[in-house]
């Protein structure tokens, strides 16, 4: 069985810069809809590249007032179930401007599916952050 986990990690690379500089659309390339988003707070459907732009296209003024103004993604851990569908475990840290450390990380479990040769997220389980 042929994994390709370099496609998994460009699509990481691709989706931290696209949310970090507010590029909500880019953040919307990564994904693949219907999408389910999983968190403490509750569940919800993602029907639309829309609404994942929307979304992150704002996430950049919030990470900001917390002095974040960037993140790479720490791959903890990629479990292969199929030839094209994994689940990743990824830590993000945040980073200021000089791309240092900054208190706090977040945490999320991706369902990560590959067609045709590109990563695509299908659903999150965000873990949440730590300080």
């Amino acid at each position: 069985m042929e994994h390709d986990e370099d496609a998994v990690r460009d699509m990481l690379q691709r989706f931290a810069r696209a949310f970090t500089s507010g590029d909500g659309p880019g953040a919307a390339a990564c994904w693949e809809v219907p999408a389910l988003v999983v968190s403490a707070e509750g569940n919800r459907a993602v029907a639309t590249l829309d609404e994942v732009a929307a979304f992150f296209g704002g996430a950049k003024a919030q990470y900001n007032q917390q002095g974040v103004t960037g993140t790479r993604p720490d791959v903890q851990r990629i479990d292969w179930h199929t030839p094209q569908l994994a689940s990743v475990t990824v830590q993000w840290p945040y980073l200021d401007a000089d791309g240092r450390p900054v208190a706090g990380s977040e945490s999320s479990v991706y369902v990560v599916r590959l067609k045709e040769g590109a990563a695509k997220i299908c659903a999150v389980v965000m873990l949440g952050t730590s300080e």
